[in-house]
């Protein structure tokens, strides 16, 4: 099968496959998206800040980040009513998965964590599949979210492990891998990926592709972010993510990963349905809808299924 060939990669291998004529890297990409997944359908999710602003990281393309001047106001963890409704509109306009991001380093064992669970355990109650973004975990953590019903847990690598320390100094990259291990100790899956535009080289790219697919097991989901350049943060200049960079990326982990969940996700407001569309042929087959990415603007639900509805495309169901 051409894409179990490539269960453990190589630097050597990823790199070859990377560099392919993009024409053709497209070809292979998509012969593997359709062995493995099915074409015609997308995942829609929804992603939710439900703690904003005053984070105490240095990750430079963040305007979450409290050293920086963004136009971001500051706001306490949600009440658990609010975050029902908006997942309940979230469901109505035909999200299956709802991710809960805050703005924490890491997770304390506090009142505010134990809302969070109160969280999870009721929008899982909506027959959604359940996602959380809230920094660094311990096992115990984990175990606690799992029990409680959380689906998955997105913890993003962001770039190479080489350049990891040009973007952020307040964690390390062992940090991220060791809550990876505490996510997938506690039996929930694992949500991990990317930004690209963050000022660094193809060869980070393709080594970030490498520590990805050469994890302990592959992640079930992939998400593939342009950076969003927001005013106030260190990356506020940095030149806009060509889309055959985009695609590029795509296209490659779906042939390293190809039973893993390929999603586009921030920077879409900057690309065209044509643009989106040679994603979804690259391999793309999950997005995340509603008006706000976190903090940074994203193509609205309606924008979106007039894009399904010319594309073909259909919502993928939860916890398929």
């Amino acid at each position: 099968m051409i894409g179990e060939m490539i269960r453990k990669p190589t630097v050597e291998e990823i790199k070859e496959i990377y560099n392919m004529p993009l024409l053709d890297l497209i070809f292979k990409a998509a012969t593997v998206h359709r062995e493995f997944q099915d074409t015609g359908e997308v995942q829609v999710c929804t992603l939710l800040s439900v703690k904003t602003g005053g984070c105490s990281e240095d990750c430079a393309y963040c305007p979450q980040a409290a050293r920086y001047h963004t136009d971001i106001t500051v706001q306490a963890l949600m009440q658990t009513n609010d975050v029902l409704d908006y997942a309940r509109k979230a469901k109505a306009a035909g999200s299956t998965r709802f991710c809960m991001g805050a703005a924490w380093r890491e997770v304390r064992d506090n009142r505010d964590f134990d809302r969070v669970i109160e969280f999870v355990q009721e929008v899982n109650k909506l027959g959604m599949e359940v996602c959380c973004t809230l920094g660094m975990l311990t096992e115990q953590q984990a175990q606690r979210l799992a029990d409680a019903g959380l689906y998955a847990y997105n913890h993003n690598l962001d770039t190479s492990k080489e350049y990891y320390g040009e973007i952020i100094t307040t964690r390390t990259y062992e940090d991220r891998l060791q809550t990876l291990d505490n996510v997938r100790k506690a039996g929930v899956s694992v949500c991990c990926g990317g930004i690209i535009g963050l000022g660094e080289t193809h060869e980070d790219r393709i080594n970030m592709l490498y520590t990805l697919s050469n994890l302990p097991e592959h992640p079930e989901s992939v998400p593939v972010n342009a950076l969003v350049r927001v005013k106030g943060t260190p990356l506020e200049n940095n030149d806009k993510v060509d889309i055959w960079d985009m695609v590029r990326m795509i296209a490659t982990a779906r042939i390293l990963m190809p039973r893993t969940m390929v999603r586009l996700s921030a920077g879409r407001t900057e690309m065209s349905i044509a643009e989106q569309a040679l994603c979804f042929m690259a391999g793309a087959n999950s997005i995340f809808a509603g008006d706000k990415l976190l903090t940074t603007p994203n193509p609205s639900f309606d924008e979106d299924n007039a894009m399904f509805e010319l594309l073909g495309l259909k919502a993928r169901k939860a916890f398929k």
